[in-house]
């Protein structure tokens, strides 16, 4: 996981920094590094991030697809 896809996430869920740290149960400050590239996605926060969403590993790589396709400008394919 990545800093695209905690952006991608809490944007899904018209969520802003403080709200999805609340609910991911971490400190705001974290999610605000880590959405700058400050800080790198622990395993504990990637953890708690799966489990608060129940997400599984295919789960996240079609969300790393999307957000890749999305930040090169090309709509996906559905």
């Amino acid at each position: 996981m990545n800093k695209e896809i905690v952006k991608f996430l809490r944007k899904s869920y018209n969520m802003n920094q403080r709200d999805f740290a609340k609910l991911v149960n971490c400190s705001f400050s974290l999610i605000a590094l880590v959405e700058v590239g400050k800080r790198r996605v622990t395993e504990d926060l990637e953890s708690k991030i799966k489990n608060t969403f129940d997400l599984d590993e295919e789960q996240l790589q079609s969300i790393a697809t999307l957000v890749s396709e999305f930040s090169k400008g090309i709509p996906p394919l559905f």
